[in-house]
């Protein structure tokens, strides 16, 4: 299957969103065109056109990811086409067609998702989405069916249940994989959810193959959010195997700051003691100056492999600056990664252009950590 992520780097990508619109904002009817335009020192080149056109009750977006060729010019690669339609206030049903290209560079499909949602009274809703892959003779063959139920069990209470299925050797689609969220609002704007995922045994039951606890809360202007994930072991044992605990203090300089750390019984060049241990923090501050500039500045620590006692050390340091002027906007991106002999150096430098101020987006994540 052909399936590209686009700006697939070790940060998420600078975007440039290039607009246009032939509406007013309001109206019924709107449409506008997106350029993105993506470069790293370790990943082709690519670029993605999008469009979007709303007229009445339906909704077209198209997306068609290109990326440089041989001959040093953008190829088309993959496209993708949804269709939103309200069918009715309580029913929306969106279509997703994935094109890819062949060894000869034709438009193939790949894969159709058909989606429908209803909301129900009382603030229910159900959720039906089906995959589908053409077979070797081009004929779709469903591939995938997830079922979402979500119903409020109280005030403050809410409760999702989501059954996956996948094809049978018996033929048709059976069961795969079960999650049970509850979640619930307290005090102070406190929230909490845990949701419980359930695999087969292979003897018709299910059995826990993961609980997910996660508690955010907000005192004041300071915001927490911690979660916490327990596996089985061998023994069918369940334990606590990863936390990540994120903190986002309050600043009076306009100066935003937050800090994540990922708690882990996986660490680098050392064998499982049973025990959490620190293998990653995530600092990022945000902060806007009197001439309107954003600038954001992201460090990433973890472990050396080679020596995982001497604790963390930064190994990223990315920084992006956003700068609207008198005929549009101008953003840069400079990642720099630590190397083998423990010296920074850039490793990639984006700059975006825009003749809209409000175009550029800046987001800053820190990479996935293995739990």
């Amino acid at each position: 299957m052909l399936l590209l992520a686009v700006g697939a780097y070790f940060f998420s990508s600078l975007v440039l969103w290039a607009q246009t619109s032939d509406s007013k904002t309001g109206d019924a009817n709107k449409s506008w065109t997106a350029t993105t335009d993506s470069q790293s020192d370790n990943a082709n080149p690519t670029r993605t056109l999008e469009s979007h056109t709303q007229s009445g009750n339906r909704t077209l977006d198209n997306q068609s990811v290109q990326r440089r060729g041989a001959d040093g010019q953008f190829e088309p690669y993959q496209d993708i086409e949804k269709a939103t339609v309200q069918v009715d206030a309580a029913t929306v049903r969106t279509t997703t067609r994935t094109f890819g290209r062949d060894a000869d560079g034709a438009k193939t499909l790949v894969q159709v998702t058909e989606e429908e949602k209803r909301t129900l009274p009382g603030g229910d809703s159900n959720v039906v989405r089906s995959t589908s892959n053409p077979d070797a003779n081009g004929r779709l063959q469903l591939v995938q069916r997830r079922i979402e139920e979500t119903k409020k069990i109280g005030k403050d209470v809410e409760e999702t249940k989501t059954t996956v299925m996948l094809p049978s050797i018996h033929g048709g689609l059976a069961p795969a994989m079960k999650m049970q969220e509850r979640r619930q609002r307290g005090a102070n704007d406190t929230v909490e959810s845990q949701k419980t995922t359930l695999l087969p045994d292979g003897a018709g039951n299910w059995q826990v193959g993961e609980i997910r606890q996660t508690t955010s809360r907000q005192e004041g202007k300071n915001r927490s959010t911690e979660e916490r994930v327990s596996r089985p072991d061998s023994e069918g044992k369940l334990g606590e195997v990863s936390r990540t605990v994120s903190k986002e203090p309050a600043s009076a300089s306009g100066e935003t700051r937050n800090t994540v750390e990922t708690y882990s019984i996986d660490v680098p060049g050392v064998t499982r003691d049973g025990s959490l241990h620190l293998v990653e923090r995530a600092t990022t501050a945000r902060r806007t100056s009197s001439t309107g500039q954003q600038t954001t500045q992201q460090q990433v620590e973890q472990p050396d492999p080679g020596d995982p006692d001497s604790g963390l050390r930064v190994i990223t340091l990315t920084t992006d600056t956003a700068r609207p002027g008198p005929s549009g906007a101008q953003a840069t991106r400079t990642i720099q990664m630590r190397d083998a002999n423990g010296s920074f150096g850039v490793v990639s430098v984006d700059t975006t252009k825009s003749d809209n101020n409000h175009a550029i987006q800046v987001q800053i994540a820190p990479p996935e950590v293995k739990k």
